[in-house]
């Protein structure tokens, strides 16, 4: 696990960045997707009794650092809810873009390898690293195959074989805007939703591993 002392994500740092309502107003590109994760998750009365038992333990969260970008659907529906935590906890979030902190993610690869995003990062008091959560819980990777088929096969290869002719970069750029179309409508279903309860239950189950 990375420390306070060797990061370069310091106390100092932390405080230049983003409130969450600060990054909404940046000009973000899916402000209204951010908004309506925000709003749509529901954080059950067990889950937040266990994130304020957390947060008041001495040793407990105290701050969270989120790293994201506004493009990735695994960022606009999870920093809504790290806001969310953070709002229950009483704690401090901020956020900070990966592209303009490539030294913040270099600290967080997925599998040492990959600038998988977001990724929130929770601090004590003292700005002691708890514990960190990358990109999605269990439950979205078990079932990620869903959106591929929500999507489907948005290559030009695919968009000819359901076109029966060579698209135009016109007809290319139409089957993607279709796609993504349905799969923000499909984000607002029960699968979705329950990959933001699913987060909660992960971050919970991640700190109190890491606290004992």
């Amino acid at each position: 696990m990375a420390q306070a002392a060797q990061s370069v994500i310091t106390l100092e740092r932390f405080a230049k960045g983003k409130t969450f309502q600060q990054y909404l107003a940046s000009g973000i590109r899916n402000r209204d997707l951010f908004e309506d994760n925000y709003r749509s998750l529901v954080i059950s009365a067990d889950q937040e009794k266990a994130l304020k038992e957390l947060a008041a333990r001495p040793d407990g969260p105290h701050h969270v650092v989120v790293i994201g970008e506004d493009w990735c659907p695994d960022v606009y529906r999870g920093a809504g809810v790290a806001q969310r935590i953070a709002e229950v906890m009483g704690i401090e979030l901020r956020f900070f873009e990966r592209d303009q902190n490539k030294d913040m993610i270099a600290e967080y690869l997925k599998d040492g390898e990959f600038e998988s995003i977001p990724v929130f990062i929770f601090y004590d008091r003292n700005h002691r690293e708890i514990a960190h959560f990358i990109e999605r819980p269990k439950l979205a990777n078990e079932q990620i195959h869903l959106t591929r088929e929500v999507l489907g096969d948005t290559s030009p290869e695919g968009i000819a074989r359901r076109l029966g002719h060579e698209p135009s970069e016109e007809e290319i750029a139409a089957a993607r805007a279709e796609a993504r179309k349905r799969y923000v409508e499909w984000q607002k279903g029960d699968i979705w939703a329950g990959w933001r309860v699913a987060t909660v239950d992960e971050v919970i189950d991640l700190l109190r591993s890491k606290l004992g």
